[in-house]
């Protein structure tokens, strides 16, 4: 797990440089790096989504997912909980941007597929890539909403610590390591979207109420495996 806790370092790394860099930055331009991490978010997510969409077997899935998955998140009223929390500590701007950099840690090929193949192979290069790029992503969220923004690295961990575990148990799996990855990149990209949507201030899609999307294609191939589904 070598790759997975450089990479847990570089969040906590960017996000303590980031914060002492936020004290020289006045109010405008704070505002400036904030639009900056919305209109990046909806770039990332689209290009996560379109990659992705058309390596995937059943297209319908996504949709059903986000169905599933906001329904669920609803009843749950995880994001409603999660903001109130995080509120508390830091305001509201801090919530919105640690969800949006959460999201953008956590849900992409690299960091679901690098952990896999840290497991299965031993290569921690997709994960030493994925660091370097949290390591800034996370300098600039927490240039633009504090320190908080470390809360990102043990969820990070977590995260790809699930998907370390899944490789040594699965023992590279095609079906893990391809199909399901797609599903849940595509799920994924349309979450980074929607957070871009609530930091742009265009639309509060309560993004947090669609995290358990992400495991629905992950049952889907457990039931489709149990039951022999072609």
């Amino acid at each position: 797990m070598l790759g997975t806790l450089v990479n847990t370092g570089c969040i906590i790394v960017g996000s303590v440089v980031g914060s002492l860099l936020k004290k020289g930055l006045g109010e405008k331009y704070q505002n400036v790096l904030y639009n900056a991490m919305g209109l990046a978010s909806l770039a990332l997510g689209a290009n996560t989504f379109v990659q992705n969409m058309p390596k995937s077997e059943f297209p319908v899935l996504f949709i059903i997912s986000i169905a599933l998955g906001g329904i669920a998140g609803t009843a749950l009223d995880l994001d409603g909980r999660t903001q109130r929390l995080i509120a508390r500590r830091g305001g509201e701007g801090l919530a919105n941007g640690l969800i949006t950099a959460t999201l953008l840690f956590c849900v992409g090929t690299f960091s679901i597929v690098g952990p896999i193949l840290s497991a299965t192979t031993g290569d921690n290069t997709f994960l030493y890539t994925n660091a370097t790029l949290d390591l800034v992503t996370s300098m600039v969220f927490a240039t633009t909403y504090g320190i908080g923004i470390i809360i990102a690295a043990p969820i990070l961990f977590c995260w790809q610590g699930m998907f370390w575990l899944i490789g040594k148990f699965a023992a590279s799996s095609p079906v893990v390591e391809g199909t399901m990855i797609n599903e849940m990149a595509i799920v994924g990209g349309l979450l980074i979207i929607s957070s871009g949507l609530s930091l742009l201030q265009l639309k509060d899609c309560k993004t947090l109420n669609y995290i358990p999307a992400l495991l629905v294609p992950a049952l889907w191939f457990l039931v489709k495996g149990v039951f022999g589904i072609a």
